[in-house]
């Protein structure tokens, strides 16, 4: 069936649903479904290309920055796929709106809070508890060795999205309908039961109609779902290597101890190289 709305998961769709001033309202609304302590009442966008103090180091582009009415800094991240160091990155991108905060003149070193957001298409992988393999919110701060919290001007939020498995009918907080909304907008034909009352999401619905894009727009969506299938492909076809690895390597680790009981047993040379795929030479070596 042909979507009727863009794929939030891409650069243009998650920005024309968020990134935009006509989106503010969206995006107020979830922010303070995942922050219900911040209150936040107003936001305006920053410039989302940060600058490094020197040419030598890296610079950082946000896909959402914003701050509040308050001074508070939040970053808002879209990340499709796993990458090496994702974490560090995410700690190197929250020294930007902190160094911002950093005042001229006289200054007591007061910063005001900074929030990172990840929107993950991807769960982590080093997880201890088999509990924390199906958790979707996780919630970082700076804490003491006894899980008291050291600082709690610094927080990293991270949304697993592959973990958020709730159906309509088991959607219960703000929150929970933001990651249903983001998860399955582009599978809806139209409005869901559970929005249709809420002003926030029908407004953002229209917004993401494809129907109501304009031609320049819909091209510039077009390019950015490419580099979204693009990435599913790469990260598909790594999962199916892996596994044919794994597979591999678990059929050979059989062999291996059949060659080993056959030959134990006295079983010829020809028997063990028929029965379990290794050469001559690799039986000699058992």
């Amino acid at each position: 069936m042909k979507a009727k709305y863009v794929n939030p998961f891409t650069d243009f769709g998650f920005k024309k649903i968020f990134g935009e001033e006509a989106s503010k309202p969206a995006l107020l609304d979830f922010l303070n479904a995942l922050l219900p302590d911040a209150h936040i009442k107003n936001l305006n966008f920053k410039n989302t290309e940060q600058l490094p103090e020197t040419s030598e180091s890296r610079r950082a582009i946000f896909d959402i920055y914003c701050e509040n009415e308050k001074g508070e800094k939040f970053i808002v991240e879209l990340q499709k796929a796993r990458q090496n160091f994702f974490k560090e990155r995410t700690i190197y991108y929250s020294t930007f709106p902190i160094r911002e905060l950093v005042e001229k003149g006289d200054w007591n070193f007061d910063l005001k809070a900074v929030f990172c957001i990840g929107i993950l298409d991807f769960t982590f992988r080093d997880y201890e508890t088999e509990e924390e393999r199906h958790e979707w919110l996780h919630e970082i701060k700076l804490k003491n060795k006894d899980g008291k919290t050291f600082y709690d001007k610094l927080t990293y939020l991270y949304l697993e999205m592959p973990n958020f498995t709730k159906n309509e009918g088991e959607l219960t907080t703000q929150l929970d309908k933001w990651l249903y909304f983001i998860k399955h907008l582009e599978d809806f034909q139209s409005i869901p039961e559970i929005f249709k009352d809420e002003v926030v999401f029908v407004q953002a619905m229209h917004k993401a109609e494809l129907s109501a894009l304009t031609l320049a727009e819909y091209t510039r969506y077009e390019d950015s779902f490419k580099i979204y299938r693009d990435w599913a492909n790469i990260i598909e076809t790594a999962k199916s290597d892996t596994e044919k690895r794994v597979r591999n390597e678990v059929r050979s680790e059989v062999m291996i101890e059949m060659a080993k009981t056959l030959k134990a047993n006295g079983a010829s040379l020809e028997l063990i190289t028929k029965s379990t795929g290794l050469s001559a030479a690799e039986i000699e070596l058992l």
